[in-house]
């Protein structure tokens, strides 16, 4: 039997075009700074994060990983600021997919398309 787990997910990568403009983007709709690192072969801005007792992820930019619509989608947890980070969008370059909606008893989320053409997720309990 394979053991459960915390959480379902552990880290996350979003591919970006471009760094810079992937960077200010997230920056500005969460309203938080990403932390550069880098890998060899890959450039990261990751999100803040503690990487022992929770998810991690980052924004990457990596040859042979295009970012574009039809992939993984993940959804960032926003901590029931969802209402706050939407209006953010537009203005920091992105395009609203899927305004707020309820998932019931889990809460509400929104889809939007960064300036890179992902389409990323938004969670939030409230």
């Amino acid at each position: 039997m394979i053991p459960v787990k915390k959480d379902a997910i552990r880290w996350f990568e979003i591919a970006v075009a471009d760094m810079p403009r992937a960077k200010k983007f997230y920056e500005t709709i969460l309203g938080l700074s990403l932390i550069d690192a880098q890998m060899p072969g890959c450039q990261m801005a990751m999100f803040p994060c503690d990487p022992r007792n929770g998810v991690g992820g980052a924004i990457v930019l990596m040859d042979g990983m295009p970012p574009g619509v039809g992939g993984t989608v993940v959804y960032l947890n926003v901590n029931g600021e969802l209402d706050a980070v939407l209006p953010r969008i537009e203005s920091a370059g992105g395009k609203i997919w899927r305004p707020k909606f309820s998932i019931g008893e889990h809460g509400f989320i929104g889809i939007f398309m960064d300036t890179e053409g992902n389409a990323v997720g938004l969670h939030s309990l409230t």
